[in-house]
C-alpha cells in the first residue's frame, strides 16, 4: 500500500450519517482511505486521536469580509486564522465591501486578494440588486455559490458598501428575482421590512427613545416575518431558490417550513445569537449586541429549537461581521447610530457542540447544520462536507469532554475588542485540531500563522 501523508488513527470518525471508529488517510490534499486502525497505510505523519470525534470541516454559511475596503475592520488572513480557530474549513463570504462583487472585475479582484491570504478555503456570493440587472447573468456563469441581496435602499453613508447589492422596492425585487431565476443559482436574502423600520426608527428617534431596546423594538417580529411571507409569494412566481438568511422567529421558521411541504425550493438559516442570546443581552451589552435582525424575546429563542431539530433549519451560520470599537461606541448615546453585526466564526461550533452536550440537538444533526447540508445546498458536497474517499481532506477534531472559558482576547479576528457578548461563557466541547486539505492549520487554539495562503478558491457551477 503507497505511503500517505497523513494518517489519523483512533478516532470516532463521522462518516455517512454515522459514528465509526477507525482511521483516516490523507494523500494530496485528499482523503484515501476510512478504515479498520489495523488497515490504515504508514503516513509521514501520523496523528493519535485518542478517541476523540473527527468530523468533517465546518463550512461557514454566512461570513463578512471587509477587505480591501475596510482592512482595519479584519483581512482575509485575520478573519480565516478566526475561522480556523473554530474548526472551520471553508468560508463563504457574503458580500458588503467597497465595492461588493457585483462583476466579473470586482469579484476576481476579491480573489486576488484573497487567495494569497486565506488560511481556509473560500468561495464567493455574488452581489445582486436592481441597479446592474445586465450584470446578473453575467456573474451566474462564474464559479459563484450564490447571490445575496438586501431589500433596502444602502444605509446611511453606506452607499459605496451597498452598491448593486439592493433591492429596494417590491417592483425591484420582482424583476431582480426574475434575473437571478435565469441562472439557476441561489439568492440569499436580508428579509426584514426597512419601510417599517424606518419609520420606527424615526418615531422613537423623535420621542427621544434611543437607549439600546429600542433597536430591538424598532425591528418587530411581525417586520420579519410579513416580509418572509411576500418574499415566499415572490419566489414561486419568479421560480427563484432563495435562502433566507438568519431568522429570528418561529412564525418566519412556519412559514418557510410550510412553504417547503408544498414543493417550494426555498433554504432557511438561522445564527448561533438567535438561539442563545435574548433581547436582555442588548440591554447589557448595547452596541456589541446589536444585529439585524434583533435578538428576541426568551419564549421566541426557545421556539426556534423546535425547527432546528425538526428539519426545517438547512444550516447555521454566524453572520460573522468586523468593527471597530470606535464604531461600535457611537451607538452609546443613540443605539441607531452604531452598526449592525457582531463575531461569530470562531464560536459557531464550540456552541453547537456546547448545545450538544446539554442534549438540545443531536450530534449527527448538529454536524449536518454546520458542515454537510451547508456543502450540499451550495453544490460542495461530496467534495465537502463529508469524510469519504476521494474527498478533501478536511476534518476537526474535537474533544466533547474539554471545557474552557470563552476570552475575546484569543480571538484571532481583528475586530476581536468588539467579542464582548459570549466573553466570560464557559463551554464544553471544542475544536482541537483543525485540517484543511491535509494540512494542519489550527491545533490546541494555536492557528499556524504560516498557513497564510493555503487556502484556495472554491467554486461551483451547481444549479
Amino acid at each position: 500500500m503507497n505511503q500517505a501523508d497523513l494518517v489519523i488513527r483512533n478516532a470516532k470518525i463521522y462518516t455517512n450519517g454515522t459514528f465509526f471508529e477507525g482511521a483516516v488517510a490523507v494523500k494530496d490534499g485528499t482523503i484515501t482511505n476510512v478504515c479498520l486502525n489495523g488497515d490504515a497505510p504508514e503516513a509521514v505523519k501520523t496523528i493519535d486521536a485518542k478517541g476523540r470525534f473527527l468530523l468533517p470541516g465546518m463550512i461557514e454559511s454566512h461570513m463578512h469580509i471587509r477587505e480591501p475596503g475596510r482592512p482595519d475592520r479584519g483581512t482575509f488572513f485575520t478573519e480565516t486564522k478566526a475561522a480556523a480557530a473554530g474548526g472551520v474549513t471553508t468560508i463563504l463570504e457574503h458580500p458588503i465591501a467597497k465595492p461588493p462583487q457585483y462583476s466579473k472585475e470586482i469579484l476576481q479582484n476579491r480573489i486576488n486578494d484573497a487567495q494569497d491570504k486565506c488560511v481556509v478555503d473560500f468561495a464567493f456570493f455574488a452581489a445582486a440588486g436592481s441597479k446592474h440587472p445586465d450584470k446578473i447573468r453575467e456573474m451566474g456563469e462564474t464559479g459563484i455559490v450564490a447571490f445575496k441581496t438586501f431589500l433596502h435602499e444602502a444605509p446611511e453613508g453606506r452607499d459605496e458598501e451597498f452598491e448593486g447589492l439592493t433591492m429596494a422596492n417590491d417592483g425591484e425585487m420582482y424583476f431582480g428575482f426574475r434575473e437571478v431565476a435565469k441562472t439557476g443559482k441561489l439568492c440569499a436574502v436580508h428579509a426584514e421590512n426597512n419601510d417599517v423600520i424606518s419609520k420606527l426608527i424615526k418615531e422613537f428617534r423623535k420621542e427621544g427613545k434611543v437607549s439600546p431596546i429600542y433597536h430591538c423594538l424598532s425591528r418587530p417580529k411581525f417586520a420579519e416575518y410579513e416580509t418572509v411571507s411576500k418574499l415566499l409569494m415572490i419566489a414561486k412566481d419568479c421560480k427563484v431558490k432563495l435562502i433566507f438568511c438568519h431568522m429570528s422567529t418561529p412564525e418566519s421558521m412556519e412559514l418557510i417550513k410550510k412553504a417547503k411541504q408544498e414543493g417550494l425550493e426555498v433554504y432557511m438559516e438561522t445564527c448561533p445569537q438567535y438561539l442563545f442570546l435574548t433581547e436582555d443581552d442588548v440591554v447589557n451589552h448595547g452596541a456589541y449586541a446589536k444585529c439585524n435582525p434583533p435578538l428576541r424575546k426568551r419564549e421566541d429563542v426557545e421556539a426556534l429549537w423546535n425547527y432546528v431539530n425538526d428539519g426545517s433549519v438547512d444550516f447555521i451560520g454566524s453572520d460573522h461581521a468586523t468593527y471597530t470599537v470606535a464604531e461600535k461606541e457611537s451607538g452609546k448615546d443613540d443605539i441607531f447610530k452604531a452598526p449592525s453585526g457582531f463575531l461569530g466564526v470562531d464560536l459557531r461550533l464550540p456552541l453547537m457542540l456546547n448545545a450538544v452536550n446539554q442534549n438540545r440537538l443531536s450530534f449527527e444533526r448538529a454536524i449536518d447544520l454546520l458542515s454537510t447540508n451547508v456543502a450540499k445546498s451550495f453544490g460542495l458536497y461530496p467534495r465537502k462536507g463529508v469524510i469519504n474517499a476521494g474527498a478533501d481532506a478536511d476534518f476537526v477534531l474535537v474533544d466533547m469532554d474539554g471545557t474552557f472559558v470563552v476570552d475575546k482576547e484569543k480571538n484571532y479576528s481583528q475586530s476581536k475588542n468588539i467579542a464582548r457578548v459570549y466573553d466570560g461563557w464557559e463551554l464544553k466541547g471544542k475544536p482541537v485540531m483543525t485540517v484543511v486539505r491535509g494540512r494542519i492549520v489550527m491545533e490546541d487554539g494555536i492557528v499556524d500563522e504560516e498557513s497564510m495562503g493555503w487556502g484556495r478558491l472554491i467554486e461551483t457551477y451547481h444549479k
